[in-house]
């Protein structure tokens, strides 16, 4: 493209990932409109940026819309159009999208295909089977006393995992994703893993087909109550700096990142996209030295959500600039900054979330401290008004010079945001100081 064109780019998607994306976008110079399709309340009122009524899953209106408007670079962020292929057919008319094509986003909308994946490139995984009905899956819970860890093989929205104490527990998930149908067509066949205790973290690649360049390591809190309780969801929360991955770092390199490098090599992994790589880190003393061990939980073929608001506020370098250079193969001609401070999220979302959302409630907004941005993700303009409309509903981001710093400064731009169900953890980052941490 000529230099100094300014650019058309539409964003794919209505949550809080997608407004962090569009706020970032806006702050590049060469960026002269962003479209967000559907878009939500915090995404109407961003700068340069407009929402269009069109689904994420309509591939034909998106494809329709980008030419009409002369849109010159597309990023999906939800995880269905990229498993059902909007990449392929958005290509297949021309257009440069941001984003794994179909055959590689089953590395998330397949458990039993990313499982298959860390083993053919020796990543460390934990031990798993992969069941096709609800017999085997029984059987095997029953046969292997380590098989505690029941995941629905498709999309789930994060949902999809149950991490069990014993049998009893472990059928009672397989009979909710077989008989019960929790997740639908997602629970055709289950993953049953080894149950590992440890520290999870999240790392997030750019990637553009040949090579990578990482992003600075995160850690989500998935479950939905203080103290890691209650089920799991799309994430209440998430922080960096994570100071378990500076000590880990150099095995997560060698173990995980170097068969991910030497598997960009090969013509079959033309991976282009974020590639997000969620970690679980096991540690045990040995003398007076503590030993690290990471294991590959799972992969997503996108930004991460609410990972994705932690992140972009901690990025210096132009967003677009990036994007642009995954879309082309030229990475190698990009150098990532990134700011030596620390970032808190914390997820407001309705009380009843995940079992429910809220819909039409008042949202109000107060006026934030200096270094606190709210990202919207079920929130719409209704008769002019902000209001709810969704499970998780806004994600509250701070950056500071320290975490602690980051984290007070979090939740107080927390409390300048009300709605009447309001809910959200209070523990997000404590972990950081968790014993596998120790010396």
């Amino acid at each position: 493209m000529p230099v100094n064109t300014k650019l058309k780019v539409l964003v794919v998607g209505g949550g809080g990932r997608e407004h962090a994306i569009c706020w970032k976008l806006a702050q590049s110079p060469s960026v002269l409109q962003i479209y967000c399709a559907p878009g939500n309340g915090g995404t109407a009122q961003e700068a340069k940026t407009k929402n269009v009524e069109i689904a994420v899953m309509d591939f034909a209106g998106l494809g329709a819309f980008c030419k009409k408007e002369s849109v010159d670079l597309v990023v999906v962020g939800p995880d269905d159009p990229l498993a059902a292929g909007l990449v392929d057919h958005l290509e297949a008319e021309g257009l440069r999208v941001f984003g794994p094509r179909k055959e590689l986003a089953q590395l998330e909308a397949s458990k039993a295909f990313a499982k298959h994946f860390m083993v053919e490139h020796k990543m460390p995984t934990a031990r798993f089977i992969v069941a096709e009905n609800h017999q085997d899956a029984v059987d095997a819970v029953q046969e292997h006393p380590w098989a505690r860890v029941i995941k629905a093989d498709g999309l789930a929205l994060g949902k999809g995992v149950f991490v069990c104490d014993g049998e009893e527990q472990a059928i009672d998930a397989v009979n909710a994703i077989f008989r019960e149908r929790k997740f639908g067509d997602a629970g055709n066949r289950v993953v049953l893993e080894e149950r590992i205790s440890g520290e999870e973290m999240s790392l997030l690649l750019f990637c553009d087909g040949k090579r990578f360049l990482p992003m600075p390591a995160l850690q989500d809190h998935k479950r939905r109550f203080d103290g890691d309780l209650g089920p799991n969801t799309g994430g209440m929360g998430a922080y960096s700096p994570v100071e378990l991955y500076r000590r880990c770092h150099q095995e997560i390199d060698e173990q995980v990142l170097e068969p991910l490098r030497k598997a960009l090599k090969l013509p079959a992994f033309n991976y282009k996209g974020v590639l997000f790589i969620g970690l679980m880190v096991a540690s045990r003393k040995v003398d007076d030295r503590r030993i690290y061990q990471p294991y590959v939980l799972e992969f997503n073929a996108r930004f991460g959500d609410p990972e994705t608001q932690a992140i972009l506020p901690l990025m210096e370098s132009d967003l677009l600039d990036v994007l642009l250079a995954c879309t082309t193969g030229k990475l190698n001609e990009v150098e990532l900054q990134w700011s030596s401070q620390a970032s808190c999220c914390v997820v407001a979302a309705a009380e009843s979330y995940p079992e429910s959302s809220s819909r039409g409630e008042k949202i109000t907004i107060s006026t934030l401290p200096a270094d606190a941005t709210v990202f919207h993700a079920g929130t719409k303009i209704e008769d002019g008004k902000l209001v709810t409309n969704g499970g998780r509903i806004l994600a509250v981001t701070a950056v500071a010079g320290t975490l602690d710093a980051a984290v007070s400064c979090a939740y107080c731009a927390l409390h300048k945001v009300s709605f009447d169900s309001i809910a959200y953890r209070k523990d997000i980052a404590k972990r950081s100081g968790a014993a596998c941490l120790s010396p």
